[in-house]
């Protein structure tokens, strides 16, 4: 007997040429769970306006990352997660990666767990808070590859693990490489979303608490709110590292289009910080597992560019989880149906 394990991340370019990067977001912009729009006007903005624009851009930018030798570090850092897992599992277990946009496939991913004969199959989104355009979406994909199926063994897909022991523990230990007396502020950076997205966290067809503050502390009506669990993140490592409501900012990344997204923005806060005299930052990006464009790029200098430019002086990116061993064992503990969470409220067991 064999229990199948798809460990399920979000995707990369196959290469940083601007025909791969528009390859790439096309198939991930096109995702009406991304764009959640009309698909005639989804289409027209993203084929005739978003790609035409951006591709360039974004592979200029991913050249700028890429390893001569081991290419995509998101795609590096996956693999290194999936050969981990499987050592940490051994044999009773087989361990696939995919990308729910182009390769490796989810469609890829779940042929091989049917052509190893396993009994069961596990789902594990890499994403630690839920989001519509990620777990979502990749729930989608993989229910549209097995319903083809004529025959489908147990399928389970593991939720978002945003209060997960380890995962608060992994995060902290990777923060703790740094010297925290050497920065004056902790900034907590998330990927952003466009408020729409945060509509149906209740069931109500509406977002539940649209007030200043509503999403700081998780309760049993916004638990499946992904900026409220991107906040719950945040202050149990902030707590783990023994910081201050002071010493510490929650705030969010990579916005696309006009529209309004989660708030603050990552952007604005530095600024705002550099205005207030802080010179040193340290960031870390909870919403990442590996670190990617992002992370790299995004953060390590496009943000920390911003930074200096403002009158700052270092900004730090904390390195994602990678290949940390107690994020490993978290993975092990999901894959083997154990659930053990952290909390600040009512929720925590």
């Amino acid at each position: 007997m064999s229990k199948g394990i798809l460990l399920v991340n979000l995707g990369t370019p196959d290469s940083p040429s601007v025909a791969d990067v528009r390859k790439y977001l096309a198939e991930f912009l096109m995702d009406g769970r991304v764009i959640d729009i009309h698909p005639f006007l989804r289409f027209l903005l993203v084929r005739g306006i978003i790609i035409p624009f951006r591709a360039p851009k974004s592979a200029r930018l991913y050249q700028e990352i890429w390893d001569p030798q081991t290419g995509s570090p998101l795609l590096y850092n996956s693999r290194l997660q999936q050969e981990l897992l499987q050592q940490e599992l051994g044999d009773e277990y087989v361990v696939e990666l995919a990308m729910r946009y182009q390769q490796p496939s989810i469609a890829d991913g779940l042929a091989k767990l049917r052509a190893a004969n396993a009994d069961e199959i596990q789902i594990i989104p890499l994403f630690p808070q839920y989001a519509s355009a990620t777990n979502g979406s990749v729930i989608a994909e993989v229910m549209r590859v097995i319903r083809t199926w004529h025959t489908i063994p147990p399928v389970t897909i593991s939720g978002p693990f945003y209060n997960h022991r380890l995962f608060i523990r992994a995060f902290t230990a990777k923060a703790r490489r740094y010297d925290l007396a050497d920065y004056d502020h902790v900034l907590f950076s998330f990927h952003g979303l466009p408020l729409s997205h945060l509509r149906d966290c209740a069931g109500s067809g509406k977002c539940v608490g649209h007030d200043v503050g509503c999403c700081q502390q998780i309760n049993s009506q916004n638990k499946l709110c992904y900026a409220a669990q991107c906040h719950e993140s945040a202050h149990l490592i902030a707590s783990e590292l023994q910081l201050a409501p002071s010493d510490f900012t929650v705030c969010f990344q990579s916005r696309l289009g006009k529209q309004e997204w989660i708030q603050p923005y990552t952007s604005t806060v530095i600024q705002q910080l550099a205005a207030a005299g802080k010179k040193s930052l340290l960031v870390l990006c909870p919403a990442f597992i590996s670190d990617c464009l992002e992370t790299i790029q995004e953060i390590g200098a496009e943000y920390r560019d911003e930074f200096i430019a403002a009158g700052g002086e270092q900004l730090q990116l904390v390195e994602s989880l990678n290949d940390s061993r107690i994020f490993i064992r978290m993975l092990r503990e999901i894959g083997e149906g154990s659930l053990a969470i952290s909390g600040r409220g009512p929720l925590a067991v």
